[in-house]
């Protein structure tokens, strides 16, 4: 691990599990209560089935809690850690049933997680030897934006603001409408300056050159050049000239990031790390071995008769 991802707020977590489990089994999974013997004890590995770096470690073993405090889940790699194809991440023993109705939650976590964590270590391994950070959005899923959020941390990358009630960011359509109300953006900042407390960050986006130097000189802590080809990216830090923080916005694919990151500038968001995060290939492999393992009936009622259910199974 590089870096100390922190912690998930736990009421934050428990919100999404809660809700993820209602979804998933608002009366109870049917499949199993019907199938599976009551006294059937179940172990499962979560395997990893493509190289990446894990997040979502707590989460998978709280969910396994949740449905059933006698699962006993365990990590064996931390957040933040890099895996490879084959490697066990975790074990789980307990109630098979329990196991089974908690399969796909947890997994739909941890995937997804992984995911964000894996494409964010990219990005920030293509801008290393600079001064660039990689920051995230607010592009997040609706609900989940505090695990999204962390598992950004867990691949080396950093936050942006958390909520619109954490600092001022002007965007295009905020300039708009200050425009069409006749208040240039020059005097909306220093008003703004007036108004916020000491502790609060101002941010303005800019579309074009010329816009820089007004936004720069009413005392923006951060200016973000949005959509700025490389060459304009060079002459818009050149014209900051350390007076703000630079942030590059817009269109940053990993083909291109490195390139943006050579411009000097501190800061670039990318929306992709989590509003088109790809689930890593992660999968839990069950199998049963207690009472019931040779009592006929039961769905995967042998030794060995797992569920193999990773993320390419229907459900």
């Amino acid at each position: 691990m590089t870096t100390d991802p922190g912690t998930i707020p736990p009421h934050a977590l428990r919100r999404v599990i809660e809700t993820a489990l209602e979804e998933d089994a608002p009366w109870g999974d049917v499949t199993s209560e019907t199938l599976i013997p009551v006294d059937a004890i179940a172990t499962a590995t979560l395997g990893a089935r493509e190289p990446g770096v894990l997040s979502g470690g707590g989460g998978f073993v709280a969910v396994m809690h949740a449905v059933d405090p006698l699962i006993s889940a365990t990590v064996l790699v931390a957040d933040g850690d890099p895996f490879e194809p084959g490697d066990v991440l975790a074990t789980v023993t307990g109630p098979a049933r329990a196991v089974l109705r908690a399969e796909r939650v947890a997994l739909n976590l941890v995937q997804r997680m992984s995911g964000i964590a894996t494409s964010t270590a990219h990005y920030v391994a293509a801008v290393a030897g600079t001064r660039a950070r990689i920051v995230d959005t607010r592009k997040t899923t609706p609900g989940l934006r505090a695990l999204e959020r962390y598992a950004v941390r867990c691949g080396g990358g950093h936050n942006h603001r958390t909520s619109l009630s954490d600092a001022v960011l002007a965007k295009d359509n905020h300039l708009a409408v200050l425009l069409a109300s006749g208040i240039g953006i020059g005097q909306a900042i220093r008003d703004a300056r007036e108004r916020l407390g000491h502790t609060v960050h101002l941010e303005v986006e800019v579309d074009r050159i010329d816009q820089i130097e007004p936004v720069v000189a009413a005392g923006v802590d951060t200016i973000m050049l949005d959509n700025f080809s490389i060459d304009d990216l060079v002459t818009g830090v050149d014209l900051v000239a350390g007076r703000a923080l630079v942030e590059a916005s817009g269109g940053v694919a990993l083909d291109t990031v490195a390139a943006i990151a050579a411009t000097g500038v501190d800061i670039i968001s990318v929306g992709a790390l989590t509003h088109s995060a790809r689930a890593l290939d992660l999968g839990l492999d069950v199998s049963v071995t207690g009472p019931a393992a040779g009592a006929g009936g039961g769905a995967g009622g042998g030794s060995g008769g797992g569920s193999g259910s990773g993320s390419g199974s229907a459900g």
